[in-house]
């Protein structure tokens, strides 16, 4: 039974949020910046857009959960629609923009329950654990953990690395600090990681060998500097408008829509806080929010926004209001001015987060039966082809196409619903178009 909480509650269930979410000011530009976007702009455009969407869905959802740029997707846009598919960073940019316009078609004309029904939920909770895969490889081979063997293809890089070395240092002591459920564990890993490379390049090791560009890889540049607006309506909107982008876009709405639904359901199950017909409460709101975010993500010149699973931790600290919303949001405002400090932060630092965030998506395929084989098969291809191809759109692809000729071969028809096989053309038409 829900009970009405303190503002005292309310205001330190934020700030709890907070600590639990704050990684991804630093996580979120560390891999945007790969796609050629610059780390200041990408650090200005997260805290702007995680500030002004918690605001809206504790003001107007009246919902206790932190939206931010998402994980899977900034890794989506940053390897897949960039890296792997040569677009541009402000076409990608404009691609996040379009995808928002028709999440938030999607919500206004309350859609949802159709496109919950076209995607199989096995299929869901798979891709959801490979872009957690995905995170993780990203984590290891930022890290330098993991590198190309002409022998085994992969392999792990010697441990008398010093990088590879501090890496590992981060990522048992920020595990360790999760594990005891220290507030803020992620974000005061990425700080000692930070601390302990601090010597790679001065005292020990030789930085520049793996070719990080300087001579030592922790340089402190100064304390605070002017917001970097350089992003602010960089996206290319024509450009991103065309019909060899679609599955782009199909793929950032779609992977966005899923991921709040789960975060939804999850966070207010944990909390009890549904309505009376046992829905996540305001979920047609929260919904709205989550559209908003990625709509303004594209304007702002970040990934989209999408609703925190981490949000549970307010919530578990007694928040149930927007309040705790609120209070979370406002508290990334002051890092608007923190940049310099900030990207003196080095990969090896958040690597460590990486791979820890992709432990934790890796939760949903407990949901998977994997002894109904119908149903684990196409599953188990979109998850384990999502870090193997690096690519989420193509573990989307192969899932989807597995479970209809599966369903179908099987005498199972009825599970492959009418919106699927139209998504199964798509599909087709995009593995035939090289992407």
């Amino acid at each position: 039974m829900s009970r009405t909480p303190s503002y005292r509650t309310e205001i330190l269930a934020g700030v709890s949020t907070f600590l639990a979410t704050m990684y991804i000011i630093i996580v979120n530009p560390s891999i945007l910046s790969q796609a050629g976007l610059p780390f200041s702009g990408v650090l200005t455009a997260t805290v702007l857009l995680s500030f002004f969407c918690s605001l809206m869905m504790g003001l107007y959802a009246r919902n206790p959960i932190v939206v931010a740029p998402g994980m899977g997707l900034n890794a989506f846009f940053t390897f897949t629609a960039v890296k792997g598919m040569g677009i541009r960073p402000e076409v990608a940019l404009g691609a996040v923009f379009w995808a928002g316009i028709l999440f938030l078609l999607l919500s206004l004309l309350n859609v949802r329950s159709a496109i919950v029904r076209i995607i199989p939920l096995p299929i869901r909770y798979a891709v959801s654990a490979g872009i957690g895969l995905f995170i993780t490889l990203i984590g290891f081979e930022n890290a330098r953990f993991i590198i190309a063997n002409p022998a085994t293809l992969v392999g792990i890089a010697s441990l008398s690395d010093p990088i590879v070395l501090t890496f590992v240092f981060g990522l048992l002591l920020t595990a360790v600090l999760v594990v005891r459920d220290v507030p803020g564990a992620i974000i005061i890993g990425i700080v000692l990681t930070t601390l302990a490379a601090w010597p790679i390049g001065r005292y020990w090791g030789d930085a520049s060998a793996i070719n990080f560009g300087q001579r030592t890889l922790v340089n402190f540049q100064g304390l605070i500097a002017a917001p970097d607006f350089s992003l602010l309506g960089k996206l290319d909107l024509a450009g991103s408008f065309s019909w060899a982008l679609w599955p782009v876009i199909f793929a950032f709405a779609f992977t966005d829509l899923f991921d709040s639904l789960s975060t939804f359901v999850g966070v207010a199950e944990a909390g009890g806080i549904q309505d009376e017909n046992g829905q996540p409460r305001n979920l047609n709101r929260s919904l709205l929010t989550d559209a908003v975010s990625t709509t303004l993500a594209g304007l702002l010149g970040t990934s989209p926004g999408t609703a925190y699973i981490e949000s549970a931790v307010g919530i578990a600290q007694g928040g149930r209001t927007g309040l705790t919303a609120i209070v979370a949001g406002c508290c990334f405002l002051p890092f608007l001015f923190l940049s310099p400090l900030l990207s003196v932060i080095p990969a090896i630092a958040t690597a460590p987060a990486l791979v820890l965030v992709g432990a934790f998506m890796m939760k949903p395929i407990t949901r998977i039966n994997w002894g109904q084989l119908d149903d684990a098969l196409p599953a188990f291809l979109a998850l384990v082809l999502i870090p193997f191809s690096y690519s989420i759109t193509q573990g989307l692809i192969w899932g989807f196409l597995a479970w209809t000729v599966i369903k179908v071969a099987v005498g199972k028809r009825r599970d492959v619903p009418l919106g699927l096989w139209i998504v199964d053309v798509f599909c087709v038409l995009a593995l035939f178009s090289g992407h």
